[in-house]
């Protein structure tokens, strides 16, 4: 996959990236241009939450919304890079006042027959992934206008996590965080830190000028949340993986933080949205939605 990929990379190509971050859960959602056209895609948005009231609210994507709408762009895709654990998705939302398609990682078939047993879904709940629009393998390609984008499976943190590779500009979920924020967590379900690793190799064979774009900012100290870093200084600075850590010792570090980190706050109504292209679970015989607490099945 490497080969093949850097065989038709051109990172002489530059889409127009355009960040919107949600400071609630330090998510980075793109609005992704085709320099040649009025052609983008969406990535990641995020639908707000009020956990203790159940309100569900819309402001970021409206941003987004706005963004596309003032611009005059026709979005041709709506990107999920993963089953997000710790924020609702707006890709439905999305859809409805831009259109595209939404594309995932075709092993969110994995991520859905766990998690529909832990929520205990109805018999109607399908785990075949055709709640999405596309599912991607690894190595597929997709044109957003003139560009051409791949999709390169990267698992570790999740089974179906992908990295998307956009002209020079490529957007890793939570593979990777900026240099000193290191790597992804990967104890979740499906998650293993030996996995993650190779994975994030194969990000790091990209050209070091190469971009690339973070889902999630957790900004240690002074420093203010960043969304983009290269290549070149994820191989020389990050925390975790920097050129010369063997995959023993990162799986050691990975393993040795990952046991004191808690439960993310949004992890239990994210997945159960989430794993269903962030639609809500059908409404029970009263009408109204609900999202389940399973107790004692996270620790």
């Amino acid at each position: 996959m490497k080969n093949q990929l850097n065989c038709h990379l051109d990172i002489s190509i530059k889409p127009e990236v355009v960040p919107f971050f949600d400071k609630e859960t330090n998510t980075f959602s793109y609005v992704v241009k085709d320099p040649e056209s009025n052609a983008c895609a969406v990535i990641d948005p995020v639908a707000n939450i009020n956990y203790s009231s159940g309100n569900i609210s819309f402001e970021g994507a409206d941003k987004i919304i706005d963004c596309v709408k003032t611009q005059g762009l026709s979005v041709k895709w709506v990107i999920e890079t993963h089953v997000h654990a710790d924020h609702l998705s707006a890709a439905p939302y999305i859809q409805e006042h831009l259109g595209g398609k939404l594309g995932i990682g075709s092993n969110i078939t994995v991520v859905q027959k766990v998690f529909a047993n832990i929520f205990n879904t109805s018999s109607d709940f399908q785990c075949d992934g055709s709640q999405f629009d596309c599912l991607f393998d690894d190595g597929d390609a997709y044109q957003i206008g003139g560009m051409t984008a791949y999709a390169l499976h990267t698992p570790g943190h999740t089974p179906a996590c992908m990295t998307h590779v956009i002209g020079d500009a490529v957007f890793v979920g939570d593979t990777l965080f900026m240099p000193d924020g290191g790597t992804a967590r990967a104890d979740f379900p499906g998650g293993d830190a030996r996995t993650l690793f190779q994975s994030i190799q194969k990000i790091l064979s990209l050209p070091s000028e190469t971009r690339l774009f973070m889902c999630h900012d957790y900004p240690p100290g002074e420093r203010g949340p960043e969304c983009t870093t290269t290549i070149g200084k994820e191989r020389e600075k990050n925390i975790h993986v920097h050129d010369g850590i063997s995959e023993n010792d990162f799986v050691a570090v990975r393993k040795a933080r990952d046991i004191t980190l808690s439960v993310p706050k949004l992890l239990l109504p994210s997945l159960q949205v989430n794993m269903r292209a962030g639609h809500l679970p059908p409404a029970e015989d009263n009408n109204k939605v609900y999202l389940k607490v399973p107790v004692n099945t996270f620790k």
